[in-house]
């Protein structure tokens, strides 16, 4: 393999796109041949029913000739639950919160790992680990577990269990602390004006944990903290990133950037800007969940960028390494079951039992 097919396939794993549909168009299958996207983030408009996504979870396996894929969403429970009836919709994690019972978040772990996998997804964009330390955040609220961080640090930990159990890649986000936020990211930069002391004794706390025990994966916040890093947000700042998660907390594991089209991101930075930022902080896979042209347009800023830059191919080395060890340890087969056995992993009665556990013991 030439210099700039090597270079071209680790930029590619370095990038997650979405998809257009409920399967590849013409246009898709051609735009990851000639680049060699690492994984896929799916959303509701792609998710119809069970033998259609596993016909979209095997196409997007195929395609993909240079390493297995990560075939990504964010199944969280509550609010955030992509996937169709018959998939089971477990409550939003304040609900298991309130059980207070690490037992039930793994055995939701386990049940949403079980249906995930049957139909071919690999990693979950799951637990999110942030405190519910501000009662009018308008985009975390009942998507955290709790208001206090022992509880999230317990109680989140037994996701990550769980979905490690079933097969799944947990995905803990959003770090450092996205819960004490006044405004969406989606829409507006928020800026989180704690000292760092606060920081440490409330947000930091659950994704100190996750680091000590080595979670799989970790995904930013498009949040500014003052007190960390004054000029840039978490996802493209080397002080948050490289400092304090690699060095300080010794994080080995991948790290997602949230989707770099959210206006906190898109409306105060240009897009290779952006980009060049978000990978010399040290995020490993840049998202890019909806306009797959921006991620071409990323994906050759880069190469052009590493072609000249010894640097940032460093970089860029680094995070293949990482991105290759963790699809080595999960990805060594596709998932997916034959379609035959969907029904038997798919909103079974034992899943529902769940809930009905969660809701007795509020």
């Amino acid at each position: 393999m030439s210099f700039v097919q090597k270079l071209k396939e680790k930029i590619g794993q370095m990038m997650m796109i979405g998809i257009q549909g409920e399967e590849l168009t013409r246009d898709e299958n051609r735009l990851i041949e000639n680049y060699p996207f690492g994984g896929f983030i799916l959303f509701s408009h792609n998710l119809k029913e069970p033998k259609q996504i596993l016909s979209l979870c095997s196409s997007l396996w195929e395609i993909s000739e240079d390493a297995p894929p990560f075939v990504a969403i964010d199944q969280e429970g509550g609010r955030v639950h992509r996937l169709p009836a018959p998939f089971t919709h477990f409550p939003p994690a304040a609900t298991l919160g309130r059980t207070a019972n690490p037992e039930l978040p793994y055995k939701v772990g386990v049940a949403t790992a079980r249906e995930l996998s049957a139909v071919g997804i690999n990693l979950n964009f799951s637990p999110v680990l942030d405190v519910n330390s501000n009662p009018t955040n308008p985009v975390i609220g009942d998507r955290a577990l709790s208001f206090d961080p022992e509880q999230v640090t317990q109680l989140g930990w037994s996701v990550v269990r769980g979905l490690r159990t079933g097969g799944i890649i947990p995905c803990a986000k959003h770090f450092p602390g996205h819960g004490d936020t006044s405004e969406d990211s989606h829409l507006v930069l928020p800026i989180v004006k704690k000292d760092n002391a606060s920081l440490r004794a409330v947000e930091l706390k659950p994704f100190v944990y996750a680091c000590q025990n080595q979670v799989e994966s970790l995904m930013t916040a498009h949040v500014l903290y003052p007190a960390l890093d004054p000029q840039y947000p978490a996802t493209l700042s080397q002080k948050i990133i490289a400092d304090l998660l690699r060095k300080e907390l010794c994080y080995e594991g991948v790290v997602f950037g949230d989707d770099m089209e959210m206006k906190a991101i898109a409306e105060n930075y240009r897009l290779e800007e952006a980009s060049a930022l978000s990978v010399g902080a040290g995020v490993d896979v840049l998202m890019f969940c909806h306009q797959q042209e921006a991620a071409v347009r990323a994906f050759e800023f880069l190469h052009r960028e590493a072609e000249k830059n010894k640097e940032i191919r460093t970089r860029m080395n680094e995070s293949d390494q990482r991105i290759r060890r963790l699809k080595e340890r999960f990805l060594k087969s596709p998932a997916g079951v034959c379609e035959e056995d969907l029904n038997n992993r798919i909103g079974l009665p034992e899943h529902h039992k769940i809930i009905e556990e969660i809701q007795g013991s509020l």
